[in-house]
């Protein structure tokens, strides 16, 4: 099968992953449109080492950059299985952990104009820098999947909260 611009087979779904509430909902969003359309499904989860690449440019460690990728493969895996269990059933699935930003990182996966590119999104923070990037330079239509809403004062509760409150007891 051919997809509609000459590329091999439809578009796929490309969802951002993070681990965040928004970035949950929006896998189990496109994990729904692949099933629905018969496309595969991309999970993407971008990383960079935590100084950030121009101090690891300074002072290059394969081992230490290998450690950082391995630990976005457990944090996509941990996303499935938050989500679903495990992987969703009759999906096909792929996972990426691509070095880089979020918002280029996305867009130089979903780069087919047939694809479908899903992000999360708080309610209301439309200004997040991932978000802002893939809406100007994504090159294929994009949805943005809103994160579950807490219970009302959950939030206020969760601030309030200090590590005992989490401490198990014997």
């Amino acid at each position: 099968m051919s997809g509609r611009h000459g590329g091999p087979g439809p578009g796929r779904v490309v969802v951002g992953v993070s681990g965040s509430l928004g970035s949950l909902a929006a896998l189990r969003a496109a994990a729904q449109e692949a099933r629905r359309s018969g496309r595969r499904l991309v999970a993407v989860i971008a990383w960079e080492p935590p100084e950030g690449e121009y101090l690891y440019l300074r002072h290059p460690d394969p081992a230490w950059a290998a450690h950082w990728e391995q630990d976005a493969r457990r944090r996509l895996d941990e996303a499935f299985a938050d989500a679903f269990g495990g992987l969703p059933p009759g999906v096909e699935v792929r996972k990426a952990a691509v070095r880089g930003r979020p918002g280029p990182a996305l867009c130089t996966v979903a780069h087919r104009p047939d694809d479908l590119l899903v992000v999360g999104a708080r309610t209301g923070a439309w200004r997040a820098r991932a978000r802002r990037y893939v809406l100007r330079h994504a090159e294929c239509p994009l949805l943005t999947v809103p994160a579950p809403r807490a219970p009302r004062g959950a939030a206020r509760e969760l601030r309030r909260a200090t590590a005992q409150d989490f401490a198990l007891r014997v």
